[in-house]
């Protein structure tokens, strides 16, 4: 559907969603971020948009010589891997509770890590990619002190709250592997010590809201946040491979003539330095993926729904960009409240997975309807393929 344009305080925002159906706490943030000075030209909003803290998740916002470290969000570089492998539907068993469990003993979830630093023996280039990775550690926030202990045993593991591994089928019957998760302890550490450090600027004083503080390019604070964030997106980035390689490796147990196509794999909480509209941007998603012409992208529903594998269009007006998924309905206390475990094994039926009080805010019916939101979102991204879980590990 084509965007509607929103009366923001300094700049239009062009959004991909109904406005009838945004929040109007969330349409509150949308124009205090409009008023910003250093936003260029809209605030693109993507269909799966809801509120979030300073900014909205579901939100493109281009600046000029400015960041914001809340309009990145504390989970810095989460993001999705996908992967089609050789299998087909056939081949796999009906009771997919031993895949599961292998996973689960694989892949720490929740809180947890490792014993060891399993990059290590990820392989050469994974394990190249960890040492250059780490061997910067010293040079950043000095959070890292406290985050030391965890860094290098958190590499290759989900997390909790929305993060999750699946294994999926396409309408072919095509088996897939799925995940994703961000740059965990790490990154939520660095991202609240820059959000405090914003906060306490005096160029920050007058702000409406003090969330959507930002570093201005060219002074230290600047360069040190940019150094953190872009070291915590090579985080994330370097996690999701490991997971996936470990992934691989589970597969094979079962499977050990299976093989594997080519990864796809985005960044969808993150900044980038990009040109738009004729000029150098710095270009926070926040709930969004790059949708540029030709670029792959993976956009995933609930833990019930169904999932894409989508080729952006790169359309301009959205700062070639795209939803990251369904998008929160309502939240998670909210989902508490309104379901139960019952509610949860209906909503998940067929799927193998948790289906217990833990994970009731992530019940499907707590999200967007998938479908409506790629609909709203055909002139941003064309569907590759349309993926559904068969397996489902929640943290």
């Amino acid at each position: 559907m084509p965007s509607t344009l929103i009366k923001g305080d300094r700049v239009p925002i062009r959004s991909w969603a109904p406005v009838h159906e945004i929040e109007s706490a969330a349409i509150r943030q949308l124009k205090a971020v409009a008023g910003l000075p250093w936003v260029a030209h809209h605030v693109a909003v993507m269909p799966d948009v809801h509120v979030g803290k300073g900014a909205t998740v579901g939100s493109v916002i281009a600046l000029r010589g400015a960041v914001a470290p809340a309009a990145v969000g504390v989970d810095i570089g989460c993001g999705m891997s996908a992967v089609a492998t050789s299998l087909t539907a056939r081949e796999l068993p009906d009771d997919l509770r031993k895949v599961r469990s292998r996973i689960e003993a694989a892949i720490p979830v929740g809180r947890g890590a490792h014993r060891a630093p399993v990059w290590e023996d990820a392989g050469d280039g994974l394990k190249a990619r960890g040492r250059e990775l780490l061997s910067s550690f010293d040079e950043l926030a000095k959070v890292r002190e406290r985050a030391a202990p965890r860094v290098g045993v958190q590499l290759g593991t989900l997390g909790g709250g929305n993060h999750f591994i699946e294994v999926c089928l396409d309408t072919s019957g095509t088996v897939w592997l799925m995940l994703h998760s961000g740059s965990r302890y790490i990154g939520a550490a660095l991202a609240e010590y820059h959000m405090e450090r914003a906060a306490r600027l005096l160029h920050n004083e007058r702000l409406p809201d003090r969330d959507l503080a930002v570093f201005l390019a060219g002074t230290p604070a600047f360069d040190a946040y940019r150094r953190d964030l872009f070291w915590a997106q090579r985080y994330a980035a370097l996690n999701r491979e490991v997971m996936m390689k470990r992934l691989k490796d589970v597969i094979r147990s079962f499977w050990p003539r299976v093989t594997f196509g080519i990864e796809v794999s985005c960044h969808h909480n993150y900044v980038a330095e990009e040109r738009h509209f004729d000029e150098e941007l710095l270009v926070t998603r926040k709930g969004a993926i790059r949708a540029g012409a030709g670029e792959l992208g993976i956009i995933p529903g609930s833990m019930g729904s169904k999932s894409f594998i989508v080729r952006g269009k790169g359309n301009p007006l959205s700062f070639e960009s795209a939803s990251h998924g369904a998008g929160r309905r309502m939240s998670r206390t909210q989902a508490k409240k309104a379901y139960t475990v019952a509610d949860l094994e209906r909503q998940t039926a067929g799927v193998e997975c948790r289906k217990d009080s833990g994970v009731i805010d992530e019940a499907p019916k707590a999200y967007k309807d998938i479908a409506r939101v790629m609909e709203q979102q055909e002139d941003l991204v064309e569907i590759l393929a349309e993926l559904k879980q068969v397996v489902c590990v929640k943290g």
